[in-house]
């Protein structure tokens, strides 16, 4: 009997709880959503294919640009088709070693690089559909190269630390026999929709993009304006000198002139500012630097949109010349957006997932873009004809 009472107590007491517990709920549903920052209004875009993840390893470059020309092929009535950043990685690494090697140590051998590298890559190996080369050969469900990258450099350390100053011709075989365990053996051939085909054909066959339609282009006053230059970055481990160097406010022309016309545009600059957040998912360069502003400024939130610097070509150079503005990250702008305050920005595709604000996508102000643009690629016939004239461009 004293059970009973005691259920039916605890039954009552539940009833009794009950329209709080789903007045709680009901109030933590309807609590109103924090209002953003910026609203932003997309007015050009160009069709591009789903964002990827390059999880824990410096391929930015390739992801970049692999998203481009898949955007490339959508333009050209191609179609969609993911195609395999990990097979332009594997052919380039052993580029990378050799002109480390040649160089006795004294050359960058980093994961990172240039649009170039994978133009150059294709040309020489072509590309494969992703599904017939993931380079997931570890174990792991996403790219994690950090082991891979300490082993190959470890390796050419070692072969340039042997005894006796000479090095066998076998140095290259012990290098890709260890991509070939972290990322995998390149196919000689594969089948794709009932045919066979080596890398090259699938390229000639199916892809069919003309690669000498893409150009890259900078902004420096170190170098003279509208000739090719030899761009000063780490990452230009190739030593590549045919940047077309021209003043910012072409630079955006161009850049908008691309959007506009259903072309997109690789990326390639600086992420390393405060005001750069995929949290957010936005970058700006506000009147003030971070180190100029009050403690009370720094910790204010901020509900509206700041005003931000007008960025000139002297001060772009400057930025770049104390290395302020560096070769950190490239990305792909895919379409030009404003906000509710009239302000231009770039909508532009990350590659770091979707697990991120505006599910992967990054909207940079067109300050920010003045700043902290090292360098972009785009094809030639999406440069404004009297740029193009200048730059000998046909």
């Amino acid at each position: 009997m004293f059970k009973v009472k005691k259920l039916l107590s605890l039954y009552l007491s539940l009833f009794l709880l009950l329209p709080v517990f789903l007045n709680a709920q009901k109030a933590k549903k309807e609590e109103p959503k924090e209002k953003p920052v910026h609203v932003f209004k997309v007015v050009h875009e160009v069709k591009r294919t789903p964002v990827k993840d390059q999880y824990r390893t410096g391929t930015c470059w390739d992801f970049a640009t692999i998203s481009f020309l898949e955007s490339e092929l959508l333009r050209e009535g191609k179609g969609e088709f993911d195609l395999s950043e990990m097979f332009i990685v594997r052919h380039v690494y052993p580029q990378k070693a050799l002109n480390y090697i040649r160089n006795h140590g004294k050359a960058n051998f980093s994961p990172g690089g240039q649009s170039h590298d994978v133009i150059e890559t294709i040309k020489r190996f072509g590309i494969v559909p992703e599904s017939v080369y993931t380079g997931m050969q570890i174990g792991e469900s996403r790219h994690n190269h950090g082991e891979l990258h300490a082993v190959l450099q470890g390796f050419l350390d070692g072969v340039l630390k042997i005894a006796g100053g000479k090095i066998t011709p076998k140095w290259m075989e012990g290098f890709e026999a260890i991509l070939d365990v972290y990322l995998g053996k390149p196919p000689a051939q594969f089948e794709y929709n009932g045919k066979t085909y080596t890398p090259k054909s699938f390229f000639e066959e199916v892809i069919g993009l003309n690669l000498d339609n893409y150009v890259e282009i900078t902004s420096y006053t170190h170098h003279p304006f509208y000739q090719k230059i030899r761009l000063e970055i780490p990452d230009n481990w190739m030593h590549f000198s045919n940047y077309y160097n021209v003043p910012i406010d072409e630079l955006e022309e161009i850049i908008d002139h691309a959007i506009k016309n259903g072309y997109s545009v690789v990326w390639d600059g600086d992420v390393s500012e405060r005001e750069f957040s995929t949290k957010t998912g936005y970058a700006i360069v506000p009147l003030k630097d971070w180190e100029e502003k009050t403690q009370a400024e720094r910790e204010a939130k901020i509900t509206e949109p700041e005003l931000e610097k007008e960025v000139d070509q002297e001060m772009r150079q400057k930025t770049f010349d104390n290395f302020t503005t560096t070769d950190d990250h490239l990305m792909h702008i895919v379409g030009i957006a404003y906000n509710q305050k009239g302000t231009k920005f770039y909508l532009t595709k990350n590659s770091g997932g979707t697990d991120r604000a505006y599910g992967g996508y990054v909207y940079m102000s067109r300050s920010y873009v003045r700043l902290k643009t090292v360098a972009i690629m785009v094809h030639k016939d999406s440069i404004p004809l009297e740029i193009a004239k200048k730059l000998g461009i046909k």
